[in-house]
């Protein structure tokens, strides 16, 4: 089964451009991202700055979330014209 095979649905050119940029990171960068943004907020709660570390805390799941995308992307590839 090919499963980069064009279903007749085509992305758009913003998003053909954004898988392009992505698909060149190494997935790591998003997990490494993720634990950084994980430590500094902790680091900020220990240091006594809890709304700052709440707001670091929160982005651990946006840069995993942009990692399953790239991996995505690697994998199957984005449609073609």
């Amino acid at each position: 089964m090919d499963v980069t095979k064009n279903t007749g649905h085509n992305e758009g050119t913003v998003a053909k451009a954004i898988e392009e940029q992505t698909a060149k990171l190494p997935s790591d960068v998003f997990l490494w991202s993720s634990l950084a943004s994980m430590g500094i907020s902790l680091g900020l709660k220990i240091a006594g700055h809890k709304h700052t570390a709440l707001f670091v805390g929160q982005w651990a799941t946006p840069f995993l979330l942009l990692g399953i995308y790239n991996k995505i992307v690697k994998t199957q590839g984005h449609d073609y014209i």
